[in-house]
């Protein structure tokens, strides 16, 4: 085992626990906090997003670091050479996720500009979970479609014609 390999698992492991946590928390406040909050002062809400804001930009993070890590190493590994599905839903996936990304920060920003997505939170958090969904759709699918074999006018792994 290799450092990739051994630093592989623990990545993995942290890109889907963050998942978890900010889709799961996403959730959340779309379909039981936020509602529940209608007609309080604005200032609950606004502490609540305010200490959500930590969590979403942590995760951002996390994400970004894990991600581009765990595709290189199946880069590195070659174990998707070739496999063009695989590397377009990858790139569809990651472009995705930027949108994402996108939403949670205005969500949870602070400027004026983007005032408009927080005035529309329900509909841009439904928005954004639609989009979590189809990533995890792709991922899921990636990862259980497994790593095709080489067809005959393929290279096999070492270069030689696959037979």
């Amino acid at each position: 085992m290799d450092i990739w390999e051994i630093i592989a698992y623990p990545s993995r492991f942290l890109h889907i626990a963050t998942a978890i946590v900010l889709i799961g928390g996403t959730t959340a406040l779309r379909f039981a906090v936020l509602p529940a909050l209608s007609g309080q002062p604005p200032e609950l809400t606004q502490a609540i997003r305010g200490r959500w804001r930590m969590f979403v930009h942590i995760g951002i993070a996390i994400f970004i670091a894990t991600g581009f890590y765990n595709y290189g190493y199946v880069m590195v590994s070659g174990s998707h050479k070739g496999d063009g599905l695989y590397h377009a839903l990858v790139g569809i996936k990651m472009m995705l996720a930027f949108g994402v990304f996108f939403l949670a920060s205005v969500l949870v920003g602070r400027s004026e500009g983007t005032q408009k997505f927080r005035d529309e939170h329900t509909k841009w958090m439904t928005i954004l979970l639609l989009i979590a969904f189809v990533i995890i759709g792709i991922s899921s699918f990636v990862k259980v479609r497994g790593i095709p074999a080489p067809t005959a006018a393929e290279p096999d792994a070492v270069g030689e014609p696959a037979e």
